[in-house]
């Protein structure tokens, strides 16, 4: 047998390897493939993927970058790379490379869905979506794919379209978390036999808890939904410790950060900072996630010269790209000390010219990334003609409703009644100095307030935004356009005080969270409205 003979049986039998899950297996003929061929590119690719499966981020790194260094065409591999340098924290590597991916017009849909998910974690949507149809296209029952989809026209408020693919991904795949999951968000239980599916499911031994999460949630939400407050906290803190297990939660890191903005970011520093961009069209709207972001966002969007922009990275994604800050945590006491050797009028440019393509044809946007509470200076400087809205909800409402919400990756606090608490603890104290050092540049809004009395809320709020009243502000819900959020389903309805001292329904069990809240300093209860000055 030749050497080229044997490249190909080897070859074949590692992808097989790898497919079957034999990775060591895979690695041991990679090895064997690159010491007969060392610039064979089909190896040093297996090797990535090998490295991918092994969690090995560094040999990933390498192995991908061998193959674009041998074919500087080889799509997959700079998709890999782009992929890789998001999770490390290197945006600007990551748009180089998913710029060559781009540009080499891949017809393979796992490439095609590859980049998609790039797209989607530099908050590119709108080009995520046609990658993403891309991939549906060439294999429209890939589960994995039709997911991808799924979720991206949820972004998009697109419903009825995430709903079908849902329920098709169940015909294919009858026992996806995922879809399971979705499906019980977007809909009302009337009974209890999608409950009672997602129990057995969850019980299914050597299931993985981080899918088990999935259908902890699903029962808990549903059956909130029947009003069964017992078998819904169960479900909640069942989903919640599962979750728990499988995140990396760095409390001290976020102490850290905490104390870092507080000791840099003052009324002097802001004074002495350059111009920034005189752009009034961004409008923030931030605080805790599950507070009343999405109401306040789709009241604002519903004016005719506003067009919401979702949840949105860029702000933060403006900052890594001008320092070219590389750490993969998304927010860090590092990303804002390498914000303070950055100009503010680059700042703001940057982020408005990365938020172009999602804005809408509107002389005003809204940009709802409730962590963006961090960067209120960092705007302040940046943008001092954009507008910044503020919610703000009882404590323990506030808390409560993020336990029980299963997240993508973001507040990895929230799986934990006492770390939760302990974070509440610390947000309420930074946004009250936010407020002492630069409070005529924000708004606060009580999430008890828009809902029991709404048009005088809006009739506030659209004065602070200097836009004229419009009624369709007060009928929101009958508006048409993008939810980009958990509360995708509850916003289509008009605003109401359901959810207002929710937490009481469970007051025995979230006597953690409440002991916590209290040991921060934050009073577990009483008038949310004292906060707003």
């Amino acid at each position: 047998m030749s050497d080229r003979e044997q490249l190909r049986a080897l070859l074949r039998e590692g992808f097989a390897a790898l497919q079957s899950g034999q990775a060591q297996r895979a690695g041991e003929l990679c090895k064997r493939i690159l010491g007969i061929d060392p610039k064979l590119v089909q190896g040093h690719f297996l090797m990535g993927l090998v490295a991918l499966e092994a969690g090995d981020r560094r040999t990933a790194l390498q192995a991908f970058g061998s193959v674009t260094a041998l074919d500087p065409k080889h799509s997959a591999s700079w998709a890999q790379l782009a992929k890789l340098f998001v999770g490390e924290g290197q945006v600007n590597r990551a748009d180089a490379a998913l710029a060559q991916a781009v540009r080499g017009e891949p017809e393979d849909p796992l490439v095609q869905d590859l980049i998609g998910t790039v797209f989607s974690l530099l908050g590119e949507y709108v080009l995520a979506q046609e990658w993403f149809g891309k991939a549906c296209a060439k294999q429209p029952r890939h589960v994995g794919f039709l997911l991808n989809l799924a979720n991206n026209h949820v972004y998009f408020g697109e419903t009825g379209q995430a709903l079908a693919l849902y329920e098709r991904i169940l015909q294919i795949e009858p026992n996806s978390p995922q879809a399971h999951w979705s499906l019980a968000g977007a809909r009302r239980a009337t009974d209890d036999a999608h409950i009672n599916a997602c129990r057995t499911l969850a019980q299914r031994p050597g299931l993985h808890p981080r899918l088990q999460a999935f259908y902890h949630y699903a029962v808990g939400k549903e059956s909130e939904d029947l009003e069964r407050w017992d078998e819904a906290f169960e479900a909640f803190a069942l989903g919640a410790a599962a979750r728990r297990q499988t995140v990396e939660y760095d409390e001290a890191a976020e102490i850290e950060m905490f104390a870092f903005l507080e000791a840099s970011f003052d009324e002097s520093w802001l004074a002495n900072q350059a111009p920034g961009n005189p752009s009034a069209a961004p409008i923030f709207v931030l605080g805790q996630p599950r507070t009343g972001t999405t109401l306040i966002e789709r009241i604002i969007s519903s004016h005719s010269a506003v067009t919401s922009a979702g949840e949105l990275q860029q702000f933060s994604l403006a900052i890594r790209r001008l320092s070219d800050h590389r750490d993969p945590k998304r927010f860090s006491a590092g990303l804002f000390e390498a914000a303070l050797g950055i100009a503010p009028g680059a700042l703001g440019t940057t982020y408005l010219e990365t938020t172009r393509r999602v804005r809408g044809g509107t002389e005003r946007f809204v940009d709802k990334l409730p962590q963006n509470y961090l960067c209120v200076p960092l705007i302040s400087a940046a943008l001092p003609n954009a507008k910044i809205v503020h919610l703000v909800r009882d404590p323990m409402d506030a808390s409560f409703a993020s336990f029980k919400q299963l997240f993508a990756d973001a507040y990895l606090h929230s799986y934990d009644q006492r770390e939760m608490a302990r974070h509440h603890g610390r947000y309420r104290k930074l946004m009250a100095t936010w407020r002492r050092r630069f409070g005529n540049r924000f708004h606060d809004i009580s999430y008890e307030a828009a809902t029991s009395d709404l048009e005088a809320q809006v009739r506030s709020l659209l004065d602070f935004l200097e836009l004229p009243f419009e009624e369709a502000c007060v009928n929101f819900h009958a508006q048409a356009g993008a939810v980009s959020t958990a509360s995708a389903a509850q916003i289509r309805e008009p605003a109401h005080t359901r959810s207002v001292g929710r937490w009481r329904r469970y007051e025995a069990q979230l006597e953690p969270m409440r002991e916590e809240l209290e040991r921060a300093g934050v009073p577990s209860t009483g008038p949310t409205q004292a906060e707003v000055p």
